[in-house]
């Protein structure tokens, strides 16, 4: 297995209360890039100020042409999706709504896979649509890693039911449980 290079994190309903969880419990020490596509029809900059409130790592907002710094949360800005290109910056895009959404789960991780191949883990957690499900079909086709949040365990079941679906699964568990996956898998 190729060591991360990159973490790509999609939610929507009930997605804001997971990240502050998943967030608080990663190591502080992970050189990975963090990559976050949230549903919200919020201000994404104060979410961004209120998740680093519970994060163990700085928690941003992408920026067009930014760079995808290890050891960072990059969260998707409203209105927009997030695309890297492959010189590992962030290029924004006001293409079509994609699974009803802009920023798309899908666009981003597509896109991620892309880049990182083999080297990116693909995590969906609570939503109530099926955006994600296909862009982990591209995580796990490139051989990346797929991680789903059990669809029991999640506020809004949709979406990773659909990702089980639809993609399949290298990891599927509670979401207490998915941080401590992630810094086994990135530190070990």
């Amino acid at each position: 297995m190729n060591r991360p290079e990159a973490i790509a994190i999609g939610c929507s309903m009930g997605g804001f209360d997971a990240l502050k969880i998943l967030l608080a419990a990663l190591d502080p020490r992970l050189p990975q890039v963090v990559l976050v596509c949230c549903h919200t029809a919020g201000n994404v900059e104060a979410m961004c100020e209120l998740l680093a409130s519970h994060s163990t790592l700085p928690v941003v907002e992408a920026r067009e042409r930014g760079p995808a710094s290890g050891n960072t949360v990059h969260v998707a800005p409203g209105g927009y999706h997030l695309l890297l290109e492959h010189d590992r910056h962030f290029a924004l895009s006001v293409d079509e709504r994609v699974c009803f959404s802009r920023p798309s789960i899908d666009v981003l991780f597509e896109s991620a896979a892309d880049v990182y191949h083999a080297a990116l883990i693909g995590v969906v957690l609570t939503g109530a649509n099926r955006d994600g499900a296909d862009g982990l079909v591209q995580i796990r086709s490139r051989g990346g890693i797929a991680v789903i949040q059990t669809p029991t365990s999640a506020k809004a079941a949709a979406m990773p039911q659909a990702a089980l679906d639809t993609a399949g699964t290298d990891y599927c568990l509670p979401l207490e449980e998915i941080a401590p996956l992630l810094n086994r898998l990135c530190l070990t």
